[in-house]
């Protein structure tokens, strides 16, 4: 059998979120490929940094810039029919595609926080995915949360969404990080994820801001690229007076990643919503204790190895952070139960689940 598939997500300089789910799918189908399972990338642009090509796992270059998914990709399904299924990593589907298909949808948010996006792709996002949604033979959902709102939302029957969670594994060799290091000579507080209004950085803030004038010498690192108005978390940061122990990163890479949660006191992520959570998983594996909201999607990721919080309520916040501070056996424990909270999670299963899903929509393999 042939499975196409929308390689667009992984083909990205700088990946984060849904590009590092669609590039470890890649990665394990290039691995499974063989004369009986073969697989067609098909990408706007050149390659960057994608998994080799083989005898049975290709790219195809379709030129396209705008409506490529309603236009470009289909016109090409349909003029070859070469391809027996076809998988989309995130949310949208080919119109008019001429064989089974099947999609991820790694969260909603846009329904619950429509404000956090350009009107544009907001239009995208409930338009093409509810398509999306009703074309698909199959739905992976990335978590069982995900799954509830699809259901809840678009009127989804429970049978057609199977829930395959995200991996997390990071293997990085060197770690030497090329970072500004002065402010991380101080013990920090890290929050890994996108700057935007959703993921509840200013209650994050807030609590900081009361916890330094218990522990002055506490720094917070906000690591991750700016996104939807992301301004107002700047100028929260000046009107506090806290320039100088606020430190944002922008954009990470792995390695700096890795030497930024198993250097830091504790990671703390106070989405509103997330569809999965991935930092979680990543910080548990660098023994970075973990501190969450108790909202969507998180307490299904972290269970019993985070502390939990009202992402209402940023006195709670402070109370966890406080409390990891004050008890060292408290610290001590949520390390050892992450360290086996990681192990239900990987790439190998994720995508071994993932390739299941994409093989059951079809009777032609």
């Amino acid at each position: 059998m042939m499975i196409g598939i929308d390689g667009n997500e992984a083909n990205v300089e700088k990946r984060v979120g849904v590009s590092v789910y669609a590039l470890n799918l890649l990665k394990y189908f290039r691995k499974k490929a063989d004369s009986t399972l073969r697989f067609k990338i098909f990408l706007r642009s050149a390659p960057v940094d994608l998994p080799g090509e083989t005898e049975f796992f290709n790219y195809e270059v379709i030129p396209g810039k705008y409506l490529w998914s309603q236009i470009f990709l289909p016109w090409r399904l349909n003029r070859k029919k070469d391809v027996d299924v076809f998988f989309s990593p995130a949310h949208y589907l080919p119109r008019f595609c001429p064989v089974p298909s099947v999609v991820t949808i790694h969260d909603l948010s846009y329904l619950y926080f429509p404000e956090d996006f350009l009107k544009k792709d907001l239009f995208q996002l409930k338009n093409w995915t509810s398509y999306s949604l009703q074309q698909a033979k199959r739905i992976i959902a990335v978590s069982k949360t995900t799954k509830k709102d699809i259901v809840k939302s678009y009127g989804i029957p429970n049978e057609k969404i199977e829930v395959v969670y995200n991996g997390y594994e990071k293997t990085v060799k060197h770690q030497i990080p090329n970072i500004k290091m002065e402010h991380l000579k101080h013990p920090y507080i890290l929050y890994v994820g996108t700057l935007q209004p959703r993921k509840n950085i200013s209650s994050l803030i807030k609590a900081f801001d009361q916890f330094k004038k218990l522990y002055p010498e506490f720094k917070l690192t906000i690591a991750g690229k700016k996104g939807w108005l992301y301004e107002q978390i700047f100028s929260q940061v000046t009107d506090l007076g806290l320039e100088n122990d606020v430190y944002f990163t922008d954009f990470v890479t792995d390695n700096q990643l890795m030497f930024l949660y198993k250097n830091a006191f504790c990671f703390v992520l106070p989405s509103f919503y997330e569809g999965f959570g991935i930092p979680i998983l990543e910080a548990m594996s660098f023994d970075c204790p973990v501190i969450a909201s108790f909202s969507s999607s998180l307490p299904e990721i972290g269970g019993e190895a985070c502390l939990y919080f009202d992402p209402s309520n940023a006195f709670d916040l402070l109370e966890k952070i406080k409390l990891l501070k004050d008890d060292q056996k408290l610290r001590l424990e949520l390390v050892k139960k992450g360290r086996q909270r990681i192990k239900e999670f990987s790439w190998e299963k994720c995508a071994g689940q993932t390739l299941d899903a994409i093989k059951s929509t079809t009777k032609s393999i």
